[in-house]
C-alpha cells in the first residue's frame, strides 16, 4: 500500500511521466474495484425496490393505464382515430418453474445495477484511458463518449415508450383461434421488452456507425446517397417487423424516427478524398 500510495504521489507531481506496466495494471484493479462496488451497491438497491423495478417500469407497458395508451387514446379522440385508442389490453403473465420469480428478481436486479451504473462505469475507463490520449484525442473522444451515450439512451426511451406498448399489445392479443388462451411466462415477457429496448439502442447507434465505416473506407457517403430509394424501404420493412399492427400511424410513429436516423448518418459521414475532389 506504502509503494502504491507513494506512486500516485510521484505521478501527482509528474502527470506527464509515462507509468510503468504493473502501475497500469494496479490502477487498473482499483477502477474494477470502485465499478464492482458501484454496481452490487445499486443491484440491492434495486433489488430491495422491487415494486418500483417490476409493477412500475418492467410491467408497465402490460398494464391499459400505460402512458403510452393514454396518449394514444387522447391523440386517437383529437384525430378522430379510433383504432388509435387500446383500451382492450389483457396481458396475463404466470410464472412456470418454482425458482423462476425469484431468479429473475436476482438477474434484473443485477441488470438495474449495470444500467443505473453505467454513467459511472463510463467515467471510470475515461479515466484511466484519459492519460494516454493527446490534447486533441481527448476533445473528440469526449464528444463521441457523450455522442453515443445519448444515441443509446434515446434509443432505449424510444423503444421502452413506443415500441414495447404497441408490440405488447399486438402479441398478447394476437390469437389464430378462440380455443387457445394466452398465457405469457415471465421469461417470455421480460426477454421480450429487455431485447426490443437493448435492439432500439443499438439501431440508434446508426450515425456513429456509419461514420466510422466511411472514416475507414468501407463505405462512402455517395454510396449511401445513391441507395437512398432502398433504404426507405428497408426502413418500412424493418418498421412494419417492429410494430406488427394493423394501423399505418404505428408504422409511421416507427419509420419516421429510422429514416431521421438514416439521414442523420449521412450528415454526418466524411466525405473520401475524391468526394473531397469532386467538391
Amino acid at each position: 500500500m506504502t509503494e502504491v500510495r507513494s506512486n500516485k504521489k510521484r505521478n501527482a507531481a509528474n502527470p506527464l511521466r509515462e507509468m510503468p506496466f504493473w502501475e497500469h495494471v494496479e490502477e487498473f484493479r482499483w477502477a474494477l474495484m470502485r465499478i464492482a462496488i458501484a454496481v452490487v451497491s445499486l443491484s440491492i438497491l434495486a433489488f430491495i425496490y422491487k415494486e418500483i423495478v417490476f409493477d412500475v417500469i418492467i410491467l408497465g407497458p402490460s398494464q391499459p393505464d400505460f402512458i403510452t395508451y393514454k396518449l394514444l387514446c387522447r391523440l386517437g379522440d383529437y384525430l378522430s382515430l379510433k383504432d388509435l385508442c387500446i383500451d382492450n389490453l389483457e396481458v396475463s403473465i404466470i410464472n412456470l418453474t418454482l425458482t423462476g420469480q425469484f431468479m429473475r428478481h436476482i438477474s434484473i436486479s443485477i441488470v438495474s445495477g449495470i444500467i443505473l451504473a453505467s454513467p459511472y462505469i463510463l467515467w471510470e475507463i475515461w479515466r484511466f484511458v484519459r492519460p494516454a490520449l493527446k490534447e486533441k484525442e481527448k476533445k473528440y473522444a469526449g464528444y463521441a463518449l457523450f455522442v453515443c451515450i445519448t444515441l443509446f439512451l434515446t434509443g432505449v426511451i424510444f423503444s421502452y415508450y413506443i415500441i414495447v406498448p404497441l408490440t405488447v399489445n399486438f402479441l398478447a392479443n394476437y390469437s389464430i383461434s378462440d380455443i387457445i388462451e394466452n398465457k405469457i411466462s415471465l421469461d417470455s415477457y421480460v426477454g421480450t421488452v429487455t431485447s426490443l429496448t437493448l435492439i432500439m439502442g443499438i439501431v440508434f447507434e446508426l450515425p456513429v456507425i456509419m461514420y466510422f465505416l466511411g472514416k475507414i473506407g468501407i463505405i462512402t457517403s455517395s454510396f449511401i446517397r445513391k441507395q437512398r430509394k432502398y433504404a426507405v424501404v428497408i426502413v418500412l420493412i424493418v418498421s412494419a417487423f417492429i410494430t406488427p399492427g394493423s394501423d399505418a400511424f404505428s408504422l409511421f410513429l416507427v419509420s419516421l424516427p429510422l429514416y431521421v436516423l438514416f439521414e442523420a448518418s449521412l450528415w454526418v459521414m466524411p466525405k473520401s478524398k475524391k468526394e473531397e475532389l469532386k467538391g
